[in-house]
């Protein structure tokens, strides 16, 4: 039960809410409410137990050789369609509902996926014992995590058997803090993805994966680009969603919709129904009826953009169209694909001319964003540069001494069963973005070539 809330555990900060991870105080539970069957239920395919007690929803980490808690929550009202919805005070969310052969269906809102459990006669042997603390354990719980749940060494061209043979000598039964942080970090160094990641919380350290060739960025980088981008829209940007997501309508009826995340439009820990009703607001703002009509064309901006809730993306998406058609598909691994569809929104739809603009800053969510928009018709133009390659959910998990990791274990693919997982989306028209010679000569070639792709 992965999250797309951008992991900040990637990021040197605190890792955001996680339903597989955090344990929060509890939620009252809403009176009247229905209730999941109570048990044990097992998810094979992401390495979870979760255990129904009444009101309360206990969420357990494993693996062959290990299982640790995984936080919990409690009973917080109706889920919809005769689910039942559990959360925490940090924005966390889950919804179970009855499903087949006797099983459960657990969704997270925001994201566009399932997970199928399936009953247990009881909780696993292992579960029940605390698990050592010691270093030789926290070793080797990554690595088996890894090994069990990450489906990307292939693509991404590392052995981890042999990493292992490596690296599992230089760790003993004395094997200081820093030294393990070391070994685990050269463990996913090679993987080059930035899904992957290990933190350790009271010590302030953190190690976030990065594909080759990503340049690094900070406050005072995203204050560069900012002031870049406003400078070369040439209008004010009217803002919504806590900031993140903008609109300007350009000379020439264009349109220019900056969005540099898909979450938090409600604050960090809002839950997903008051971001999606922030981004509703936002659109029924930027695309009214006479807008819309008027539009030459449309400009969106996801160049810097670390990415958030599938869910809201597919909701953009939706005003865009006014056909339905297949996104993409997902899968974790040992388990069929489901299909994402994009499907016409009742509110106001603008189905012009698109322009994408899109960069190494795009992840995660912003990724599958631009994805998604590839079975529009007409088909955006692309522009800027290759997206990240990052686009599962992020599966954070715990190890023995207290420490915290990230990877993604799901395999997204494109309505022609096309991954781009490590590569990143293409653009169909690139240029340079962001670029040290870019922000000191003031120019935004990407902006530039979607305004003249748009007018000509």
């Amino acid at each position: 039960m992965p999250t797309k809330t951008p992991c900040r555990i990637l990021m040197g900060a605190p890792v955001a809410a996680s339903l597989v991870l955090l344990a929060s105080p509890a939620v009252p539970a809403a009176a009247g409410t229905a209730r999941p069957p109570d048990g044990v239920w097992r998810t094979a395919a992401y390495g979870q137990v979760a255990v129904v007690d009444g009101a309360r929803l206990r969420l357990y980490q494993t693996t062959s050789i290990s299982c640790l808690p995984g936080g919990e929550l409690r009973r917080a009202g109706p889920g919809g369609s005769g689910g039942v919805r559990f959360a925490s005070d940090d924005g966390t969310e889950m919804v179970l509902r009855p499903g087949p052969r006797g099983g459960l269906v657990l969704t997270v809102p925001g994201s566009v996926g399932r997970v199928d459990l399936r009953r247990l006669p009881s909780l696993p042997d292992r579960c029940t014992r605390p698990m050592p603390k010691d270093p030789r354990t926290v070793f080797d719980v990554f690595w088996t995590t890894f090994a069990e749940r990450y489906p990307f060494f292939a693509a991404r061209g590392v052995d981890w058997n042999a990493l292992r043979a490596r690296h599992r000598p230089r760790v003993t039964g004395h094997t200081s803090p820093d030294r393990l942080f070391t070994i685990l970090s050269d463990m996913i160094r090679p993987l080059g993805d930035a899904h992957t990641g290990v933190a350790d919380p009271a010590g302030g350290r953190s190690f976030a994966g990065r594909r080759p060739g990503t340049r690094r960025h900070d406050d005072a980088f995203r204050a560069r680009v900012d002031k870049a981008v406003l400078r070369n829209v040439g209008v004010p940007l009217r803002t919504w969603a806590n900031g993140r997501v903008g609109y300007a309508d350009l000379p020439r009826r264009l349109g220019y919709l900056r969005v540099t995340a898909f979450t938090g439009y409600a604050g960090e820990n809002s839950v997903y129904a008051r971001q999606r009703a922030e981004l509703d607001r936002a659109l029924d703002a930027v695309l009214t009826r006479d807008r819309v009509r008027t539009l030459r064309g449309l400009i969106i901006d996801v160049r810097y953009n670390g990415g958030g809730h599938d869910a809201l993306g597919v909701r953009i998406a939706s005003r865009l169209t006014d056909r339905p058609y297949v996104a993409y598909r997902k899968r974790a691994p040992g388990t069929a694909f489901q299909t994402v569809r994009v499907r016409p929104s009742d509110r106001p739809r603008y189905t012009g001319p698109v322009a994408v603009l899109t960069s190494d800053l795009s992840v995660s969510a912003a990724e599958t964003f631009t994805l998604g928009l590839t079975g529009r018709s007409p088909a955006p133009h692309r522009v800027g540069a290759t997206t990240q390659g990052v686009f599962s959910d992020v599966l954070v998990r715990a190890l023995p001494n207290g420490w915290i990791f990230a990877l993604g274990n799901e395999d997204y693919r494109s309505a022609g069963g096309v991954s781009h997982e490590g590569r990143g989306v293409p653009p169909t028209v690139r240029t340079p973005v962001f670029t040290d010679a870019e922000l000191a000569a003031g120019r935004d070639s990407a902006l530039a070539r979607a305004r003249a792709l748009l007018t000509r």
